[in-house]
């Protein structure tokens, strides 16, 4: 019985196919709305079934990972970029607004103040 040859000639495995983050999300996608079996979608992609069977289990160890870590209701912990802009130019200002206050104080006397 003559070995399956793939487009170069060879006989036996595929030449190997990267699939894109995209193609990757769909086959997964694929796989959970059992719109295919495992072999079904590695077929469509033109891949290996151990790149579907692997896939799958990334896929679903990154999607509970990412649910353990999140925490609904709770922002995330961490320097708020925005208030710390702001903060940062309230200490700017009041450091500028002491040194006219020393300069308007040279400058006209104490005695004008009071």
């Amino acid at each position: 019985m003559p070995k399956q040859q793939d487009g170069n000639g060879r006989a036996g495995r595929r030449r190997k196919r990267f699939l894109s983050p995209q193609e990757k999300y769909e086959i997964w996608m694929q796989l959970v709305r059992s719109e295919a079996t495992m072999a079904e979608a590695a077929d469509r992609a033109g891949v290996d079934r151990a790149t579907v069977v692997k896939l799958r289990t990334v896929a679903k160890q990154g999607a509970l990972d990412a649910l353990a870590a999140s925490k609904p209701g709770v922002r995330k912990s961490g320097p708020d970029a925005e208030l710390a802009a702001a903060r940062e130019e309230v200490q700017r200002l009041g450091e500028a607004l002491k040194e006219m206050g020393v300069r308007l104080m040279l400058l006209e006397g104490k005695e004008r103040w009071g």
